[in-house]
């Protein structure tokens, strides 16, 4: 399992960005189809759950970019920091929602890993956007899903454990 910093074994039940597996669901609708990550699960056979946390949450595709202001996921749901998009619409409410649903997910299925895009205000596991620069911290759904006692790894992070075979 992952959470020992190996990788999960074929009786895991898997949630994963569904953008890291080709579903246009990204905020610019272009599609990400990581062959190396769907690789590694389907040699492992984990079953995987695909979510858009954002998409969850009630926002379309394609839409403005958002960052996170005023600190990271962790902060947003203390109420300390808000999610804007470039326009400056809040759409802080909406990253909660999509964070609890995936949450939800998580449960219903008895998921203990999830494997997030790096750098996104949602999945953002070590890393997410503040306006154009890259800070560390984590997104809403990876913090709520940290908060709930399910380990998150990145796509970086999880590709890099498969190739060194841990």
């Amino acid at each position: 399992m992952c959470g020992d910093g190996k990788l999960p074994d074929m009786t895991e039940k898997i949630i994963v960005s569904a953008c890291l597996l080709g579903v246009m669901c990204r905020y610019n609708a272009k599609m990400i189809d990581n062959h190396e990550l769907k690789s590694a699960l389907e040699q492992r056979g984990c079953e995987t759950i695909q979510v858009c946390p954002e998409v969850s949450g009630g926002l379309p595709t394609p839409r403005p970019a958002a960052t996170i202001k005023g600190g990271d996921g962790y902060d947003v749901l203390r109420g300390v920091a808000t999610v804007c998009d470039v326009t400056g619409r809040d759409l802080t409410q909406s990253f909660i929602d999509g964070a609890r649903k995936t949450l939800e997910v998580a449960r219903d299925n008895s998921v203990t890993l999830a494997i997030l895009k790096e750098r996104s205000p949602s999945c953002g596991v070590r890393y997410i956007y503040n306006g154009d620069v890259v800070v560390t911290g984590a997104g809403v759904t990876t913090a709520l899903l940290k908060k709930n006692g399910i380990k998150v790894v990145s796509d970086e992070e999880f590709i890099q454990m498969a190739r060194n075979n841990i």
